[in-house]
């Protein structure tokens, strides 16, 4: 399989190349990578051509900052890989970690999306941990367009198969997200049919400082009216999918939650409460609500009474 790591950057010339020389000295070489700089004020440029004599190293320099969103567009439409890898130009790879990943694809054909534990770095210190052990995902279309689950992880940790990206990118709205756009890569990857997986074991490392536009808005989630705009970028994101690949939800939303739940090896309870209120509150069929409700539970039982139940805490931190 051909790998491709899309690298974004926007004035991060100090950081920059340790990013670039994390994805140029892995175990296994990427067969290309692909740096996207959106037109940074810095020595950026400076830097990146630096690389140019690098056989598998590429370059876009935009002539206009536009954001992370159309760094992501420009980039894939760009890439030729099977598998497609992302890197924020702040963050570096571990060196094991595409050897590592490479390996999880080839075992797991079935793995379309894939995502990471990681080490945070710089003003803070720690190994986040979506779970102890890796996982099986399963599907999630309808928890990602019923409820807005958000099922992944930080730009670095992740990649997918080119058929996915291809379903998702490009998308227009690069205005809404300038910042944040692994939102539109997890949700999307979501939105389209992926099964995901998780691998337990950090390979990322996720650089904590003043600029870091996904860790320090994470308190703007307190803020009512940010969330809110959030809700109807997702809104219409959620909508183009679905447009673009010809998605329409299911009718009987009882019987299709069951199957996707059951795509879940080991679910946790947090699985079975979500898709009862999918059941409870959307379906409107008043037979298959009731009955949807009751197979739920029949299931979780078979689940637990077989061990399977994951009873581990979702996003433990290490520190």
């Amino acid at each position: 399989m051909k790998t491709t790591c899309l690298i974004n950057n926007y004035n991060y010339a100090y950081f920059l190349p340790e990013a670039i020389n994390s994805a140029l000295n892995q175990t296994v070489n990427f067969d290309e990578i692909i740096i996207v700089d959106d037109a940074s004020t810095d020595n950026s440029v400076e830097i990146i051509t630096k690389f140019s004599h690098k056989d598998n190293f590429k370059y876009i320099l935009k002539d206009r900052n536009q954001g992370q969103l159309s760094s992501f567009n420009e980039g894939f439409i760009a890439a030729t890989g099977d598998l497609i890898f992302f890197l924020d130009a702040d963050d570096t790879y571990e060196s094991k970690y595409l050897e590592y990943a490479l390996n999880f694809y080839q075992r797991n054909r079935e793995c379309d999306f894939l995502f990471c534990a990681y080490q945070k770095f710089g003003v803070e210190q720690g190994i986040f941990l979506e779970d102890e052990s890796d996982l099986d995902l399963g599907y999630s279309v309808l928890k990602t367009l019923c409820l807005g689950e958000w099922i992944g992880s930080i730009t670095s940790t992740l990649s997918m198969r080119r058929e996915i990206a291809n379903k998702i990118l490009p998308i227009p709205y690069i205005d809404d997200w300038r910042v944040r756009a692994d939102d539109c890569l997890v949700w999307g990857a979501s939105v389209v049919g992926a099964k995901k997986f998780y691998i337990s074991k950090p390979l990322v490392m996720y650089r904590i400082h003043k600029s870091n536009n996904f860790h320090n808005s994470k308190s703007s989630g307190k803020n009512i009216s940010f969330e809110y705009k959030r809700l109807l970028k997702r809104s219409a994101i959620f909508n183009y999918l679905m447009q673009k690949n010809s998605l329409n939800l299911p009718l009987l939303l009882a019987h299709y939650s069951l199957n996707e739940l059951k795509t879940i090896p080991c679910p946790k309870i947090k699985d079975f409460s979500l898709y009862l209120k999918i059941i409870f509150l959307l379906e409107k069929n008043i037979y298959w609500k009731l009955k949807g409700i009751i197979l739920l539970f029949i299931y979780f039982f078979e689940v637990l009474k077989a061990g399977k139940l994951n009873s581990q805490n979702s996003k433990l931190k290490i520190i």
